[in-house]
This record gives structure tokens, C-alpha cells and sequence, in this order.
């Protein structure tokens, strides 16, 4: 009876990702039991040791060989070119894995100090007084998305709770609302924006309310006007009675 062993996927090393990678690899190690080898290594006999060996022992050394090989190989797998040329030196898969991990220790130091500013930037963003919510929302979401790209991970509520408490005040008799009848754990940020935006048009549809009543008034009292300068200059004068029309005296 024969087996087929399926060779599990090789997450991608990343740079932005690295945390990922080591965890996923750990795992990967750990399923085809080559993680010991990786972390502690061996010590490779001298030729007059090996000489002393017994078939058996020369056998386990083999095994030991072919271990270390294929967790080299699972580091190489899918490493991008730049990492690979640094590391592509080492003999052992102990020697590889500290290489890897000398090298990302700079950017995960380069990267922890980015993720503290953009937290700063997060908590201190907030919504300015003629900012449209669609803008706000694209200022906000692009922080977020920089903040994820260095590994942090955001759940939605905490971005609604963000936006809740970061608008506005032309949102103030809304958010109550919206707080009170739903579920703000499980609002996603794509609802409470289309709610927002809402709110928003219907703000605007009032603003704009007496700024047109205010043109219509305009206009009928300009045709009033000019209907009034038409009778005061075309028929004023004229009655059903005498004519009070008199004509000027020439010799005045």
C-alpha cells in the first residue's frame, strides 16, 4: 500500500512579515519533526571519529545529514534574492535560521519604532470641522492600512470606536443613535461609513433648503420689478375717465 505524501506549502519570507514566516515555519519544522535540528544543530564528527563508527551510528549520521538538508532547503524554498544571497553561504540549517534572524532583527526594530508613531498618528487624527466623512474615512482607513502592513492587527471595533468618538460636531445627534441601536462590536466600518454618509446628504440637503428658497424670492421680486417698470412706462396715464394728460406750453 502505498502513501502519497503532500508536501506542504512554504509560507513566503516577507519583510513586513517576518514575525508570520518564523511562526508558520516553526510550525512547518515541528510537523516533520526538523525543528530541533534547525534550533540546536549538530556537531559534525572529525574523519578519525567517524572511522570509530559502528554501520549504525553511520546510518543515524546519515539521517542526521538528510534532516538538516531538507530544513535548509524548506528556509531556501521561498526566500526573496536579496535575503538568499546574505544567507546563501550557510552550510547547516541552524547556520541559515541565525542568519535569518540576525538579519530581521534591524527591520522588526525599524519596524516596531513605525508602528509606535502611526499608533500616536491614530489616536490623534480626528475629524475637521468642513471635512467630508467620505475624506475623513480615507485619512483614517490609510493609516490603519500602514499600520497593518507593518504586522499590526486592527479588528473593525476598534476603528468604529475611533470614528464614534473623532467626529465632528455635525454629528452629534447621530452617533448617539447609531451607538444605541446597534451593535458597535459587530458594526462593521463599511456600514457605519454608509450611515454616516447618509446623515451627511440629508445635512446638506437642509443647508441648501434656504439658500434656493432664498434665489426663488429673488427672482420673483426682479420679474416683479421689471413687470412694475413696464406699466409705470407703457401705460401710465390711461384710465377709463377724463385724460389728465396736458400738453407742456411751447412758449414756456
Amino acid at each position: 500500500m502505498s502513501i502519497n505524501f503532500v508536501q506542504p506549502q512554504v509560507p513566503q519570507l516577507a519583510k513586513d512579515q517576518y514575525e508570520e514566516w518564523c511562526i508558520k515555519m516553526k510550525a512547518l519544522f515541528g510537523s516533520q519533526d526538523l525543528w530541533e535540528i534547525v534550533s540546536d544543530g549538530f556537531e559534525e564528527p572529525s574523519d578519525s571519529e567517524k572511522a570509530l563508527y559502528t554501520p549504525q551510528q553511520k546510518i543515524e549520521l546519515k539521517e542526521i545529514h538528510k534532516k538538516d538538508q531538507r530544513a535548509l532547503f524548506l528556509i531556501y524554498a521561498r526566500m526573496d534574492k536579496e535575503t538568499f544571497t546574505k544567507i546563501s553561504s550557510a552550510t547547516s540549517s541552524k547556520e541559515a535560521w541565525n542568519s535569518v534572524v540576525t538579519i530581521f532583527k534591524g527591520v522588526e526594530r525599524v519596524r516596531k519604532i513605525c508602528l509606535q508613531t502611526l499608533r500616536g498618528e491614530f489616536e490623534e487624527i480626528k475629524m475637521t470641522e468642513n471635512e467630508s466623512i467620505s475624506v475623513y474615512f480615507s485619512r483614517l482607513l490609510s493609516n490603519v492600512n500602514q499600520q497593518k502592513q507593518n504586522g499590526e492587527k486592527i479588528e473593525d471595533y476598534k476603528v468604529v470606536e475611533k470614528v464614534l468618538r473623532s467626529c465632528n460636531k455635525k454629528f452629534n445627534h447621530v452617533l448617539p443613535a447609531i451607538e444605541e441601536s446597534k451593535d458597535t462590536d459587530k458594526l462593521s466600518v463599511e456600514e457605519l461609513l454608509g450611515s454616516l454618509q447618509v446623515h451627511e446628504q440629508r445635512i446638506l440637503k437642509q443647508n441648501d433648503g434656504p439658500i434656493m428658497l432664498e434665489q426663488a424670492l429673488e427672482s420673483k421680486l426682479t420679474l416683479e420689478k421689471q413687470n412694475g417698470n413696464q406699466q409705470r412706462g407703457g401705460f401710465r396715464g390711461r384710465g377709463r375717465g377724463r385724460s389728465n394728460y396736458r400738453p407742456r406750453n411751447q412758449n414756456n
